[in-house]
């Protein structure tokens, strides 16, 4: 069984093509960017609309396959951005007519935890979902994939991209806090916004540009303090919900997991409760299709489908929206 998966919740236009043995044939993504300020919705989605084709046919290239060889679409629901969600719907439920493909519908946040389910030794693990719109520590109970906790505010991604955008650094601007951070040696205290297990950024970010207009602070010192403060609050709360639910697995998805320094922070937390940690390789912890085929494929297997008329976006739909059916197979 080979499915292609279509992902576009956000800056990401992604095309991914994977069989049911667990082996993924492509994973083609093209991403909106900017020099200056963040994403914009609507640029985002003439992005998406300029670069669909290309990516599509790549993926294709790449897996070696045709349409004939495809048995099905899955695609994003939700949730994300609405123009971009939109547009991906439309590419999904145009290429399910044009070639009489079957359609599955998937929530983009299961999808990262399902991926990493895939890819690792990881059996049910806690997931610490850290992405640009997203802060969640998720895990599996009572047939849904449950919330334990969340911002309270902003995703960490966002928040590390307006801190970036203080600076003057782009979009994405994850990446270059991180390395801004490495360079930092100086630890400036910082508010600590953590209520039991759902975490807030709006004060910190405040706190946080309030210093950097100062001039008192190097810049380098205020990254590094910035990223030692939330991760430390993410991992502090990510413990909590594996005591909690008591499971001894700590698996990182999201955008924000490709952070060398959140990775380290998480595997002390775990080596010291001997628990196991997991993280993805790169292209599969940042916005891609190959997670929306593979969630696509366990829920085509567990007999749900997506009627065209019922193949709306879900920009606002929550994890524990989702009944999940194929754990249960």
């Amino acid at each position: 069984m080979i499915c292609l998966g279509i992902e576009s919740t956000a800056h990401t236009f992604g095309v991914g093509i994977v069989t049911d043995k667990k082996k993924v044939l492509a994973n083609v993504r093209d991403s909106y960017t900017t020099k200056t300020g963040g994403i914009i919705p609507s640029k985002a989605a003439d992005h998406h609309v300029e670069v669909f084709d290309k990516v599509v046919r790549q993926a294709l290239e790449d897996a070696k396959v045709g349409w004939d060889d495809i048995d099905f679409i899955a695609f994003s629901q939700g949730p994300g951005l609405g123009h971009t969600l939109r547009f991906g719907g439309i590419v999904s439920r145009t290429l399910a007519l044009l070639k009489k493909k079957p359609l599955v519908g998937v929530n983009h946040c299961i999808a990262h935890l399902e991926i990493g389910r895939m890819l690792t030794k990881a059996k049910d693990p806690v997931l610490l979902y850290a992405s640009g719109a997203n802060t969640q520590i998720i895990a599996y109970d009572g047939g849904k994939y449950r919330i334990f906790g969340e911002t309270l505010d902003g995703g960490i991604g966002n928040f590390l991209d307006t801190f970036a955008r203080e600076l003057g650094l782009g979009f994405p601007g994850g990446p270059k806090v991180m390395a801004l951070a490495k360079k930092g040696k100086n630890y400036i205290e910082l508010p600590y916004v953590i209520k039991g297990m759902d975490t807030s950024f709006g004060g910190i970010l405040t706190n946080v540009k309030q210093k950097l207009k100062s001039g008192k602070y190097k810049k380098e010192d205020l990254a590094f303090s910035l990223q030692e403060t939330v991760f430390a609050m993410l991992v502090e709360a990510s413990e909590r919900a594996m005591a909690h639910c008591e499971k001894d697995e700590l698996l990182l998805g999201g955008g924000v997991a490709c952070n060398t320094r959140l990775q380290e922070m998480c595997a002390i937390m775990c080596k010291e409760r001997n628990a196991k940690s997991y993280v993805l390789a790169n292209e599969f912890n940042v916005d891609n299709a190959a997670m929306i085929a593979w969630l696509g494929i366990e829920m085509y297997k567990a007999g749900i489908r997506t009627l065209l008329e019922k193949a709306i976006i879900r920009p606002y739909e929550r994890t524990d929206d989702v009944l999940v059916k194929w754990r249960n197979n």
